[in-house]
């Protein structure tokens, strides 16, 4: 400054060096949801009830549909908002393929990426236990009369004045995670439903372009997306077939990135 000669360098150097020692360690990846997860609580939600039925009609939206879970819940009892949240009057549309298969479609008003252009949302039916389709009409049927202007996702109960309430993120990560804890499975927050169930979508073979207009993404986001899904890939590889499905996989994505020019 004004001429002086910098001779603070070397200082700056040492105080770079002692501020990365105090930094914290990165915090660890948290493991996908798996199918694993998913059964658990096929095999320990009382789909009987109107609550449990609405906590898996979503988390099997959002792991076979790869949707973010805030698309699909409300962030609090307070939260709704109908530009940014589906409501119990928005139409299910169910149709069946010349091949036989079974999907539902539904459209949500806002996206992370489409804002109020909003998506549809495509569940294919498949013999999984965990069947999107399966899962969401079951929770339309017991909570058939939910109001028209109520969220998507809400439940009949005994317990407000209105008979209904509103399935919060607070509340579904609550439940799932107390039966994940109760089986001894990996506590998990809400993103972990979308890169796990297209993980799964992937290793049974659905072509990545598939999957990324499931989920919603462009060629360039869904292979930047690719690089988490590498990094989890082990935790779904336990025997030889899986083992074989991997590296098809892995031939695949490279094909993917040269047809994207990436």
């Amino acid at each position: 400054m004004n001429g002086a000669v910098w001779s603070g360098a070397k200082l700056l150097g040492m105080v770079k060096k002692g501020a990365k020692k105090i930094q914290p360690p990165p915090l660890p990846k948290r493991p996908p949801v798996t199918l694993q997860h998913m059964h658990a609580l096929f095999a320990n939600l009382n789909l009987a009830n109107s609550f449990d039925a609405a906590v898996f009609a979503v988390a099997c939206t959002g792991f076979w549909g790869c949707r973010r879970l805030g698309e699909l819940v409300i962030p609090s009892r307070g939260g709704f908002d109908e530009t940014k949240h589906v409501v119990a009057a928005t139409p299910v549309n169910v149709r069946t393929l010349p091949s036989g298969v079974r999907y539902a479609l539904f459209h949500i008003p806002w996206t992370k990426t489409t804002h109020s252009s909003g998506a549809d949302i495509i569940l294919t039916a498949n013999n999984d236990p965990t069947d999107p389709v399966t899962a969401l009409l079951h929770h339309r049927v017991l909570n058939k009369d939910l109001p028209a202007g109520a969220p998507f996702f809400g439940f009949i109960t005994q317990d407000t004045p209105e008979g209904w309430a509103p399935l919060t993120r607070d509340w579904f990560l609550a439940r799932v995670n107390e039966i994940w804890n109760s089986n001894n499975l990996a506590q998990l927050t809400g993103h972990c439903f979308r890169i796990g169930g297209a993980t799964e979508l992937l290793l049974r073979g659905t072509h990545p372009d598939v999957v990324a207009t499931q989920g919603g993404w462009k060629s360039k986001a869904f292979l930047e997306y690719w690089r988490k899904i590498e990094e989890i890939l082990p935790l779904f590889i336990s025997d030889s077939f899986a083992q074989s499905r991997s590296q098809m996989l892995l031939n695949t994505m490279d094909d993917f990135r040269r047809r994207h020019g990436h």
